[in-house]
């Protein structure tokens, strides 16, 4: 949302709430009054993309604010909290940093969904994370299946350097490679279930005579 109202350069309106009212009795000049109709504008503009933006459970929270401010404050309030509530909040979400592992059955992506969905929360309470650390987590949670790559990144790469972004390449195409050989051994396995009749019986005088297998019983 703030790369989307700085993109607009209407990010200095929703978060210092500009001044877009004046009072009636109130001389302004043409400048100033040029200056007040701009900031009506761009407010509504910024509320409206805020309004756009939130889903239809949320929007009745705001629905009743008149200015991006207060609709953004009453956004921030609920979903990220005060000096309080943001330090209880950013220490659930470390527990679950630290704890979050792959499941069973999950796929290397749906994991790195899951973890990048963590980080940008916590990012987002003001917690600083370092690529270090990001990388490390990575090599710890990964299955036994992954342990040559991971072995590979941990001999040829400085982990206190390498790109997050390398090494999730590195990752995801080994997991493409091991979905790959999944894929063969299974058409492999499909190819060797050949489907053939039994061989015709010697039936004395009348010389070979196909034997039935099975009886088909054909229902509507």
């Amino acid at each position: 949302m703030k790369t989307i109202f700085r993109s607009h350069e209407l990010w200095d309106i929703v978060e210092n709430d500009v001044e877009t009212s004046a009072k009636k009795d109130e001389e302004l000049t043409v400048a100033e009054s040029k200056l007040l109709k701009e900031n009506i504008v761009r407010d509504a503009k910024a509320l409206g993309i805020i309004q756009g933006a939130v889903s239809d459970q949320i929007f009745p929270r705001i629905a009743i604010q008149e200015t991006a401010n207060a609709a953004w404050n009453v956004l921030k309030q609920e979903f990220v909290g005060d000096k309080q509530v943001r330090p209880m909040k950013l220490q659930g979400l470390r527990r679950d940093f630290e704890y979050t592992r792959m499941g069973e059955n999950e796929s290397f992506s749906a994991y790195l969904v899951r973890q990048f969905d963590l980080i940008s929360q916590m990012r987002s309470y003001g917690e600083n994370i370092s690529n270090q650390r990001i990388v490390q987590k990575l090599m710890i949670i990964l299955p036994r299946s992954y342990d040559s790559i991971a072995s590979v990144i941990e001999n040829n790469k400085d982990l206190d350097t390498v790109d997050v972004q390398d090494a999730v390449a590195i990752l995801k195409g080994y997991e493409q490679r091991i979905d790959r050989h999944d894929e063969a051994h299974t058409e492999k396995a499909f190819v060797s279930l050949n489907i053939t009749p039994k061989q015709n019986k010697y039936n004395g005088n009348q010389g070979f005579k196909p034997q039935k297998n099975w009886k088909s019983k054909w229902k509507k």
